[in-house]
């Protein structure tokens, strides 16, 4: 059985970490923590946001974070980054 909001969960907290390593210049994970969260992600399963698991599953590499360039909601991401992480 596959637990959705673990895998949202995931998704989130590894996106948000590519996208403030991307463009923001910042960690807020180590590389270790974004290793193991990546090869747990299975971008073959539905979570109810169409869009996004369209996204994983065409765009997503577990070996990098190059990903997140194509990520359609890079504000979201910033939001989420601004509220929670840079404070």
């Amino acid at each position: 059985m596959v637990d959705y909001n673990k895998e949202i969960r995931n998704r989130i907290r590894l996106a948000v970490a590519a996208y403030t390593y991307e463009y923001e210049d910042v960690s807020i994970m180590s590389d270790a923590e974004f290793d193991h969260i990546s090869y747990k992600i299975d971008p073959s399963v539905k979570t109810g946001n169409r869009k996004l698991d369209n996204f994983f599953a065409k765009y997503f590499e577990p070996a990098t974070g190059m990903w997140v360039r194509k990520h359609s909601d890079k504000r979201g991401l910033k939001n989420i980054y601004e509220r929670y992480y840079n404070k």
